[in-house]
């Protein structure tokens, strides 16, 4: 691990991840790979006959998870060159991600606090699709430890 630079982070710091081009077969994919094959996600016929929640898609949705997947991905990449340790993340999905939307994760620090055993940063959390549209947004914690390795 590297050696942590919690001190070097500010309030504001902007954390990109990188882009996601969302395909039927990446949907498909990701329903292989969770074991979720929910027709939301995989029966185009289905889905132009269906109202979930008084909202018709007319066309399959990917997984919410891969926005969590990308988030995750985005957090663990930044994070551990830090001597972070990505510890919490609480999303919502605010609109549908369709094949041929391009998503994109972004995260912003909010805050960091200290206390006796630990080193903390809060981040705001947003994943964006190709016409800018916010279809996901969070809360992410991570740790910076405090220890022999990591002196404060």
């Amino acid at each position: 691990m590297s050696p942590n630079r919690f001190e070097e982070i500010e309030i504001g710091q902007v954390i990109e991840g990188r882009p996601m081009e969302i395909t039927r077969e990446t949907i498909r994919e990701f329903a292989e790979a969770s074991l979720d094959f929910n027709p939301l996600h995989l029966d185009s016929d289905y889905m132009s006959k269906q109202e979930f929640g008084k909202t018709k898609f007319n066309e399959v949705i990917a997984h919410g998870m891969t926005n969590f997947a990308l988030i995750t991905r985005m957090m663990t990449d930044w994070l551990w060159p830090h001597g972070g340790i990505h510890r919490r993340l609480e999303t919502r999905w605010l609109k549908p991600v369709y094949s041929g939307d391009r998503v994109t994760p972004k995260a912003v620090v909010s805050k960091k606090i200290k206390t006796e055993k630990g080193q903390w940063v809060l981040f705001n959390i947003e994943v964006r699709n190709q016409k800018d549209i916010l279809v996901s947004s969070g809360e992410a914690t991570a740790e910076f430890p405090v220890s022999k390795l990591f002196p404060q």
